[in-house]
């Protein structure tokens, strides 16, 4: 190594080792396990149910997937490896296409619910379809799609369309259902979609699970390791599904995603139905009017964030913003500090906020109010100049 190249490797160290080049901490949320509020009547269980190993074209052990998955705080997880392609199969021979369960389901503990699954992988129509909760993956290989599906079903299986809008299968990236598609949902052998796979989001896949039916999918889809895959990307973090479930168990949790209460965390965006993503931002949300410091008449109220995701809002209040503009940031597990312009003492108030984070419909994002909210006495906090 020359002297030049030495003196930037050593600059380099030096910048990073003290934070210059670092992130902040907001960016690095994600080294720290997903955490998400419950709702009442259920667990938000964080799931991850597109992965693969070395068992079809994935680059690890089955076992690195659940450390990667404790990492991450993922509670559910499910390997679906490629029943049709197997480019390891010389390496790995393994006829029992089970094989990859049973090594992630004995290595993981009572924190993660391992569940069965497999990808069934064909040209379009019908593309690239998840089996997950099936009794044998062995007895999906066969030729007729349609079939697979069905014997999919019979085994108690959930199906879902995984990245309908994948350029090899899809060149123009638009998501649309083919004649086969909507004949496997009358035949109610296709239950989900996939509107987040790794780093693409489709809204005509969303569009397409509101119009059908469908229960609201995001998967990594990871293939390589987790770290590697996805610091490279702004957002961070894996895709995943939050699904709101009775247990953590396989019962509960299919059940659940039969019953379409999920919503997709990607790119800290919230995708779901607004049934499920007005509950879920509420809960992570508290809204807190603590007063009108040093007798002045700009409402002081501290907006906090409980879950992994920062929020970003509108004021749609009737009341103007003081010192802030209209649209803020909520740092994930923080809280921010803000003032609304009142004009008289109030000892209750509405607060309306756009979340612009949140996705219910394609460009559609959900305005929230919370209605009558007590006004504290906090007089006494001085005021910021």
């Amino acid at each position: 190594m020359t002297a030049d190249r030495l003196l930037r490797a050593a600059l380099f160290f030096a910048l990073t080792t003290t934070g210059l080049l670092a992130h902040d901490d907001e960016a690095h949320h994600w080294d720290e396990p997903f955490d998400f509020p419950d709702l009442p009547g259920y667990l938000t269980l964080v799931s991850d149910l597109h992965q693969h190993s070395v068992f079809s074209d994935g680059a690890v052990w089955p076992t690195i997937r659940v450390q990667e998955s404790k990492r991450d705080g993922i509670e559910v997880m499910a390997l679906t490896e490629h029943l049709e392609y197997q480019p390891h199969a010389a390496d790995i021979p393994h006829p029992d296409r089970n094989r990859s369960f049973h090594l992630a389901h004995d290595h993981a503990q009572d924190d993660l619910l391992v569940v069965t699954g497999a990808e069934v992988t064909r040209s379009m129509p019908p593309g690239h379809i998840n089996a997950i909760f099936i009794e044998d993956a062995n007895r999906l290989i066969m030729d007729d799609p349609m079939a697979v599906a069905q014997e999919a079903t019979r085994q108690g299986g959930f199906l879902f369309w995984n990245h309908p809008m994948w350029l090899p299968q899809k060149p123009d990236g638009v998501s649309e259902l083919t004649p086969l598609h909507e004949q496997m949902i009358a035949a109610k052998v296709l239950h989900g979609i996939e509107v987040v796979n790794h780093g693409r989001y489709s809204e005509e896949a969303l569009q397409i699970a509101l119009d059908h039916d469908l229960t609201i999918m995001g998967t990594s889809d990871v293939h390589g390791l987790i770290a590697w895959e996805y610091e490279t990307y702004p957002h961070l973090h894996r895709p995943v599904t939050l699904i709101f479930a009775e247990a953590q168990t396989a019962p509960a949790v299919r059940e659940a995603l039969f019953d379409h209460r999920t919503v997709v965390w990607y790119t800290d965006t919230l995708i779901g139905r607004q049934r499920w993503v007005e509950p879920l931002t509420r809960a992570c949300l508290d809204i807190a009017p603590v007063g009108y410091p040093n007798d002045h008449l700009a409402l002081k109220v501290v907006v906090s964030n409980s879950s992994s995701t920062p929020f970003t809002l509108r004021n749609r209040s009737a009341y103007a913003l003081h010192r802030t503009a209209d649209i803020f940031r909520v740092p994930a597990h923080g809280q921010i500090t803000l003032e609304f312009k009142t004009r008289e003492k109030l000892e209750a108030v509405d607060l309306s906020f756009e979340v612009l984070n949140a996705i219910i419909a394609p460009a559609t994002h959900p305005t929230l109010t919370w209605e009558k909210l007590t006004v504290g006495t906090d007089a006494s906090a001085a005021a910021e100049h």
